[in-house]
């Protein structure tokens, strides 16, 4: 379990800003994002090394903000929808975490070709 602070809140999660970030029992790479003070509501958030294996995106804008010293230092992770048609990962924003500090992003990798919304499986 880790503890997750946003400088701005995810988008459609105003005004929270503080998660606990959770492994999910028996699916590897699988982790519930949850606000500190809503517990009842809930993000998926995969790793893509285990679900998107040629996921492999340019990150540089937040790692600054972020406290990292280089893009290879970050912990990325997508956003996963699940749906009547399947689960869709968003790979055009990915969650971005310092792990050493808890302080986190979601960014928006323009320009990169990333889709928002790919089928996974």
């Amino acid at each position: 379990m880790s503890a997750l602070t946003f400088a701005e809140p995810l988008p459609g999660l105003a005004p929270h800003t503080d998660f606990t970030l959770e492994a999910v029992e028996g699916a590897a790479g699988l982790f519930s994002l949850r606000p500190d003070t809503a517990p009842e509501i809930r993000l998926f958030l995969l790793d893509p090394a285990v679900y998107v294996p040629g996921y492999a995106p340019e990150i540089s804008g937040p790692c600054g903000d972020l406290g990292l010293g280089s893009p290879e230092e970050a912990r990325v992770l997508v956003v996963a929808t699940p749906g009547g048609n399947g689960t869709t990962v968003n790979l055009m924003a990915p969650v971005i975490v310092n792990e050493a500090t808890g302080q986190s992003a979601q960014t928006i990798l323009d320009g990169q070709g990333w889709p928002l919304r790919m089928p996974l499986g």
